[in-house]
């Protein structure tokens, strides 16, 4: 998870994690969207595919990143907002 309060007006966190398949993307994106609905009574809005190795969902002040590895590799968020404080970095 990445603090972007100082660095962004458009979200507070960032939260990024990878998925080894295209059903796992998708099953990381429906899992989270349930919790999130049953413990806050929130719902996200889902950008992407998982075919294409990327969801974005936006809950509003956290945006949640699921990639693929090769696009993860690719696109490198953690190193575009490194001005941000990592707040927990899980391997």
């Amino acid at each position: 998870m990445i603090d972007i309060r100082d660095i962004s007006t458009f979200a507070d966190f960032f939260v990024i994690c990878s998925g080894t398949s295209d059903r796992m993307l998708q099953a990381l994106s429906d899992s989270v969207l349930e919790e999130i609905k049953r413990k806050f009574d929130m719902r996200g809005r889902v950008e992407g595919l998982s075919e294409d190795g990327w969801l974005l969902t936006d809950f509003g002040e956290v945006i949640l990143h699921i990639f693929s590895p090769e696009r993860r590799g690719f696109y490198r968020l953690e190193d575009l907002w490194s001005e941000g404080k990592v707040l927990l970095h899980l391997r």
